[in-house]
């Protein structure tokens, strides 16, 4: 019996959120560090000529001081000894007459649908929303020329089109400071088109970072440590030591990683001064290419420029503020503004032009709005941080850090976890103990019976049990569960595995010495 197919059409409604594209600029304008936001503004200046560089005035975003409660309700502003300008932050009034450098006038209205979405009762009233400006004092550390604009400069040597551009730019800033590339394609394609607007296909993206795996240094690009190794091989110059070296990294990489090198002379059928060359051409390889340029000129691989200074006064009080470095002052054109609020008095031909000058005012007032739920979001971030760190703080020892994850983040801004993880990416806070990546604050827990610790803690402990055992005989996983019972730590041996491969300590065959 023949089947029949036949074609029906029919209806379906289906709910589908789109993020607006203001949505889109304030989520690109919170992930960026402070130096790429730089950039991304001054680009933006030079774009739109409704915007427009102001004289850089005295910063109106104070710090903010976290009293000596562990979790502390509230954070006042920090005094400063400035006594001809005091001004009442919280006073309407005050901030009102601070708002004249982008305020449009009443009569102009952008658009009746445009919503910037920064109206948001979640974040607490004793902190202020500034007027957008900087302060001057850029503290940089590292190397004047980073690694991430060396790799940069490299693209001219290559023939990109604009749109394979961009994608290298993204590839580049995606890299990890070994120099390595921890995201899948799929990944990369999402955050393009999601952040960027830019529609690229897996196929594209694996084209342009076959280009960036051509930069030097070699190995930068690869997705993992052998393809970082295989990448350096293959650009030597052919030889036996290069085949045997390519083909134990290709098929016998646990075993190289293990040091069985017994098992692979026996397997490959090398001599005893064959296996030597071996092992001197594997040291050459360089399992960090991020490392090398930095370490040419004796810098890090990179500049930071913190986003947060973190204060820890003598007697134990923590204040903090956003460092602005150099970012230069913006503001609505008034002249713009002029010429669309007196729209009647234009002639028939330039009113042609009004739909552009509305659209670049637009444009321009959503990069301030923008700005400024950044500043505001970062304040309401490393709040909830400090707040949840205090300890560390104020001491400075890493065992004092409590178990935090970015949902605790999130809960208590009432920001989306999104949103956090934006915020804590490559994002650097300047303490009294030390410059520290936001990501280092975070640390899960462990639980048993009923016992909450950090994972921070007892990662540390475990590290000085290894750190203090006899070379000659290290203690096994067995063993290193009962040191760590009698520290305090009840953990499973399975977990002391875990935490153990997470810190890339060998097994104790591997650490004898």
């Amino acid at each position: 019996m023949a089947n029949n197919q036949t074609l029906k059409q029919g209806q379906q409604q289906k709910a589908k959120q789109r993020l607006t594209p203001q949505q889109l600029l304030v989520g690109q304008v919170i992930e960026k560090p402070i130096d790429q936001l730089r950039e991304f503004v001054e680009k933006k200046v030079l774009e739109n000529p409704a915007l427009e560089t102001t004289p850089n005035e005295t910063d109106d975003w104070e710090g903010m001081m976290v009293d000596d409660n562990p979790l502390p309700e509230e954070i006042s502003s920090k005094n400063h000894d400035d006594s001809t300008n005091t001004k009442d932050s919280n006073n309407p009034e005050d901030s009102d007459n601070n708002d004249e450098s982008h305020s449009i006038d009443d009569n102009y209205n952008i658009d009746e649908n445009y919503n910037t979405d920064n109206n948001d009762d979640r974040y607490d009233n004793d902190v202020p929303i500034p007027v957008y400006n900087t302060q001057q004092n850029d503290i940089t550390y590292g190397d004047t020329i980073s690694f991430y604009d060396k790799l940069k400069e490299q693209m001219g040597e290559h023939d990109l089109d604009e749109q394979q551009q961009e994608i290298m730019k993204y590839l580049i800033g995606s890299l990890d400071s070994d120099g390595l590339l921890r995201k899948d394609t799929d990944t990369i394609c999402d955050e393009l088109a999601i952040y960027y607007n830019i529609d690229a296909s897996t196929d594209e993206v694996e084209t342009v970072l076959a280009e960036l795996q051509q930069f030097d240094p070699a190995g930068v690009g690869a997705h993992n440590l052998r393809e970082c190794l295989l990448l350096q091989i293959d650009r030597k110059k052919p030889s036996w030591v290069k085949t045997i070296t390519k083909q134990i990294v290709t098929n016998y990489f646990d075993d190289l990683l293990k040091n069985h090198w017994r098992k692979l002379q026996n397997v490959l059928h090398l001599s005893d001064e064959d296996k030597e060359t071996i092992q001197g051409e594997i040291r050459k390889l360089n399992p960090k290419p991020g490392s090398s340029l930095g370490e040419v000129q004796g810098f890090n691989i990179h500049q930071i420029t913190p986003d947060f200074i973190v204060e820890t006064n003598d007697d134990g009080t923590v204040t903090f503020s956003l460092n602005r470095g150099d970012l230069p002052d913006i503001s609505v054109s008034e002249t713009y503004i002029d010429i669309v609020n007196n729209a009647k008095n234009l002639s028939k031909r330039d009113r042609e032009a009004l739909p552009i000058l509305r659209k670049d005012l637009e444009s321009a007032k959503g990069l301030i709005d923008a700005i400024q739920q950044r500043q505001h979001t970062l304040h309401a971030t490393m709040k909830a941080i400090i707040r949840r760190q205090y300890r560390f703080f104020q001491e400075g020892d890493e065992a004092d850090l409590r178990p935090m994850i970015l949902k605790d983040i999130a809960d208590d801004t009432g920001l989306d976890i999104s949103t956090i993880s934006r915020v804590t990416n490559e994002k650097y806070a300047q303490t009294r103990w030390g410059i520290f990546r936001l990501r280092f604050f975070f640390t899960d827990k462990y639980e048993k019976d009923g016992e909450e610790m950090s994972t921070r803690k007892i990662k540390l402990a475990l590290r000085e049990i290894i750190n203090h055992e006899d070379k000659q005989h290290p203690f096994t996983d067995a063993k290193l569960e009962e040191e760590m019972k009698k520290k305090g730590f009840p953990i499973a041996r399975r977990t002391i595995v875990k935490y153990r491969e997470q810190m890339k300590i060998p097994k104790s065959s591997l650490r004898r010495e």
